[in-house]
């Protein structure tokens, strides 16, 4: 038996019985219908796999107009359908013009048992083979695209992370769920990505979903993948994050953005290890590796009631803390000179080298955007050093100390802009349209930056 769902549509119920009978041991489901005027709601909302179609359903009509038609409808709303064309009035041009229409066959009545039953399975086994490629196609296009992502190598010089890596290597060969955890720019995706290296599903994908640059609405079209018509813009089926990661790696990063009423929506997932995509209730058995990271403390999450407690022990059986670059001074020199050499050559620069002055002042900077900030100083320092040999430390720029009051505030833009806005609300108590107009900005505009700084 095949796990195929096969939709028979002809007007004699007589032969529909007699389908029934014989193919019962062909497939999984039979649907039998005598109207076809059923057959868009039946193809839009069910799983069929292939469709046995009659050509002739109006009395003393033999054209077989009326098949072609239906075979266009179901061409629209199923582009991926295979249909098999049924008739009594099967004639070698007629054939060819259904077979030209896109038909995967064509059968005469009255017809021959094992003709019939042999047609229909090749169909079906040719539709999975169709699907089956369209899947791998869309993996290739997933790993290709993770294989255009910036790559780097973990460079590490200091206690700290030469204990992480030591611990990565042990976790590694397990399909232990991990947690990473630690400041903006630390190097969480590559730790992560690390951890992919060495373990035993290596070969295949790793699949990284930012979390918090999926809207609420495309959460599950993202994650799940949906079909062709489950809503308005879903013009052709799409394979989901999760299941691309099949049998690899699956990273879900800033996982503390993920709001807290789509969090049991992920939780089911990884308790059944199954996803279903939008428009269908066919589930899909998934088998991946667990990688999770966020820039915020869990624990303050769940006390705050802003994460799930069931969630956080799913994706927690392995923690890992990455200290920031300032804690970790060892470091700097290294992942500087790494950098220098990366830019050095991408924009053809001669310098060479960065003074021991040029060290000094890297190593004594707090780095409050972490590697990420030294990668981009390093990179700017490259592009403006002209025809210099060596990089000193007037060629290093930092973020400004602010003063605010009493405060001193050294960070990123972003987190100056969160601080802004945080005193601005509390200054106005929440008064969202005093916070706006306060700031220059519009109240939409406001609204955004609230929820992307999770104010």
């Amino acid at each position: 038996m095949t796990k195929g769902k096969l939709l028979a549509v002809d007007d004699n119920k007589s032969i529909l019985s007699a389908l029934e009978l014989l193919l019962q041991d062909d497939f999984e489901e039979i649907k039998t219908i005598s109207n076809p005027n059923q057959l868009p709601s039946l193809i839009e909302n069910g799983e069929f796999d292939l469709v046995l179609l009659d050509m002739n359903f109006s009395a003393g009509v033999n054209t077989g107009n009326e098949g072609l038609y239906w075979l266009s409808r179901i061409q629209e709303l199923r582009p991926d359908m295979e249909v098999v064309l049924f008739t009594a009035y099967g004639d070698v041009e007629l054939a060819v013009k259904a077979l030209k229409k896109g038909a995967a066959d064509f059968v005469l009545k009255p017809w021959d048992n094992e003709k019939l039953r042999a047609t229909l399975n090749n169909v079906y086994k040719l539709q999975q083979s169709k699907k089956e490629i369209k899947q791998l196609k869309q993996k290739t296009q997933a790993l290709r695209s993770e294989m255009d992502r910036n790559q780097h190598f973990i460079i590490a010089r200091s206690p700290q992370m030469l204990d992480i890596l030591n611990l990565v290597r042990k976790v590694a060969q397990t399909d232990a769920n991990v947690l990473i955890t630690g400041d903006n720019g630390t190097g969480k995706e590559l730790i992560a990505r690390e951890l992919h290296r060495h373990s035993k599903r290596s070969n295949e994908i790793m699949v990284s979903v930012d979390m918090g640059a999926i809207s609420e609405t495309l959460f599950e079209s993202e994650l799940f993948g949906h079909k062709k018509g489950a809503f308005t813009d879903a013009r052709e089926d799409r394979t989901g994050k999760i299941e691309n990661a099949n049998n690899g790696t699956l990273f879900l990063d800033e996982i503390g953005n993920l709001p807290i009423q789509l969090q049991p929506k992920l939780l089911a997932v990884l308790q059944n290890r199954v996803v279903t995509p939008i428009g269908t209730n066919k589930p899909v058995p998934v088998d991946i590796r667990l990688i999770c990271a966020t820039n915020r403390n869990p624990a303050t999450m769940v006390a705050e009631g802003t994460f799930r407690e069931d969630l956080l022990y799913r994706i927690n059986t392995i923690h890992i803390e990455v200290p920031p670059l300032r804690e970790r001074k060892e470091d700097i020199e290294a992942i500087a000179i790494h950098f220098l050499e990366v830019y050095r050559n991408k924009y053809r620069k001669p310098v060479k080298k960065i003074s021991a002055a040029g060290l000094a002042k890297l190593t004594h900077y707090k780095w409050p955007g972490n590697v990420r900030e030294l990668q981009h100083a390093i990179e700017k320092a490259v592009i403006l050093s002209d025809d210099k040999a060596e990089l000193t430390p007037d060629d290093f720029f930092f973020q400004p100390v602010i003063h605010d009051g009493d405060d001193v505030f050294e960070g990123t833009l972003e987190e100056m802009e969160r601080k802004m806005i945080a005193k601005a609300i509390k200054s106005n108590n929440s008064n969202l349209s005093a916070v706006a107009g306060q700031l220059g900005v519009t109240r939409q505009t406001l609204y955004n930056k609230m929820k992307k700084y999770n104010l």
